[in-house]
């Protein structure tokens, strides 16, 4: 069987070639050329990829990017799909636990680009996979608001306490939850709670 973070990764290359390489995205000015040619650095490139994560390394991720945004789209979209042998993101069961949330967020980011998106429609166990990792991370997402946040699922009523005390809650489909957590304000989710925590929450930056 196919695994969750596999099909959102093949789904994601999909509609990226469907809509061509010029698309906005949820990702500030990136276009799906930007997003895939960052996909492709983080999964293929030993030199470019630590940038990503580390600041003072970030001019090689530059040079990085640049290099691969010039190659052929169709080259592009063949190694999202196809990630080098050697990559970790090439073992199954290393990519369905590293990149899931990875490439159902960046999936959305080109669905939701445009102003007429709607949700998806996931079954319980896409929504029980994508609320693992909010359970796990989603206080390291939410760490710069300074706020206690709590997450509700919306269709079985589970909590997560991020930070304890009086505060946020965050209520929604877990797959809604994570896009707000990674900053996409572009989610179906319901504040409520104390309203300063509420302001500090949605002004903050979010995400890992």
């Amino acid at each position: 069987m196919t695994s969750f973070a596999r099909r959102e990764r093949l789904a994601l290359a999909d509609l990226a070639e469907q809509l061509g390489p010029d698309t906005p995205t949820l990702c500030g000015d990136w276009t799906t050329r930007d997003l895939l040619t960052h996909l492709v650095v983080r999964e293929g490139s030993p030199v470019g990829s630590p940038g990503i994560k580390v600041p003072f390394l970030a001019g090689l991720t530059d040079r990085e990017m640049a290099r691969v945004a010039d190659w052929d789209w169709s080259d592009i979209l063949e190694r999202v799909r196809r990630p080098p042998l050697w990559s970790p993101s090439a073992i199954g069961p290393v990519d369905s636990v590293g990149n899931l949330v990875e490439m159902f967020v960046h999936h959305e980011d080109i669905r939701r680009g445009s102003s007429d998106w709607e949700s998806r429609d996931l079954d319980k166990d896409d929504e029980d996979a994508l609320w693992l990792p909010l359970r796990t991370l989603g206080r390291l997402m939410v760490r710069k608001a300074g706020v206690p946040v709590t997450l509700q699922r919306t269709d079985t009523g589970s909590r997560a306490v991020l930070r304890r005390g009086r505060g946020a809650v965050v209520a929604g489909l877990p797959s809604e939850l994570v896009l707000f957590c990674y900053g996409r304000d572009r989610s179906h989710v319901e504040l409520t709670g104390d309203d300063g925590a509420i302001t500090a929450l949605r002004a903050s930056e979010r995400g890992l």
